[in-house]
């Protein structure tokens, strides 16, 4: 059996060696929970300064779902350091 998962994942394996670096990045996508966690503002900041301008817009994922995408929240990170 073990066998058989090292020959299955092998060609995977050669495979990951040419070429997949080459794939596009995947976007990540941050929760509410996670956006707060990670900028340390609050739930109504968070919303306000959306509405002014200030902060990433949320993306809606589905009914009621919202995200944020992970490198807009790292680079407003960022250019709040500069």
């Amino acid at each position: 059996m073990a066998n058989e998962i090292e020959q299955l994942s092998m060609p995977f394996l050669a495979d990951a060696d040419h070429g997949c670096s080459q794939r596009p990045k995947i976007e990540r996508f941050l929760r509410l929970r996670e956006v707060l966690h990670r900028t340390g503002l609050g739930r109504s900041t968070v919303y306000r300064w959306m509405d002014e301008g200030r902060f990433p817009k949320s993306v809606r994922l589905g009914g009621r779902s919202v995200a944020w995408i992970e490198h807009e929240i790292d680079e407003w990170l960022q250019d709040r350091c500069r």
